[in-house]
């Protein structure tokens, strides 16, 4: 990541595409929606990756999901811009915004299905802290909230920074309405219980 200067925004200056063998998440995801036949739901998915395949995959796949995705990496969201203007198909269903999550203000959030929060603690610095942006915790909180009861809340135990989310992750357990479901793959899977 290339230094930004203090007080603006703190964004990734990087572009991560599909490496399955380093980063499979969001293959196992796509895998996970389609083995529990999920369908017509809304998903929010936290670090989008500059390959997209989350929103591809479910605009091809007949399920009729529709994906909210997050990218604070300039340079993912601009293939998602060219994704949106070479198939229309895939970005009817499918819409990333670029930003910090740690500035995600819940009342622009619609009611979720299903939230992916694979890259939770791996991006908040002290950087953030400068314009008062939310904690890990916060967000996860937040995403709990918006999500429907019966929805699920899904995080990546693969991510470098698990071991540090395992801890938020424990904490949250304990406090919000969620019960662990288990484990697909690289994924542990809880649900929303009210």
């Amino acid at each position: 990541m290339a230094a930004q200067e203090s007080g603006k925004l703190h964004y990734w200056d990087a572009f991560w595409d599909l490496r399955v063998d380093e980063c499979p998440c969001d293959v196992h995801f796509c895998d996970w929606l389609e083995k529990t036949d999920i369908r017509n739901a809304s998903i929010f998915h936290f670090g989008t990756g500059g390959h997209h395949i989350v929103g591809i995959r479910t605009a091809e796949n007949g399920s009729n999901n529709c994906v909210l995705g997050i990218t604070a990496a300039p340079q993912e969201y601009e293939t998602f811009i060219q994704l949106a203007i070479e198939r229309p198909e895939v970005e009817k269903t499918y819409k990333t915004f670029f930003g910090d999550i740690y500035q995600l203000d819940k009342r622009l959030l619609p009611e979720l299905d299903v939230v992916a929060l694979f890259h939770l603690c791996e991006f908040r610095t002290e950087k953030n802290d400068l314009y008062g942006a939310l904690t890990d915790r916060q967000v996860a909180d937040m995403l709990t909230e918006k999500t429907r009861k019966g929805g699920y809340i899904v995080f990546y135990t693969k991510s470098f920074a698990f071991e540090t989310a395992a801890k938020v992750i424990a904490e949250w357990e304990k406090e919000q309405p969620v019960e662990k479901v288990g484990m697909y793959e690289s994924l542990l899977v809880y649900r929303k219980t009210k």
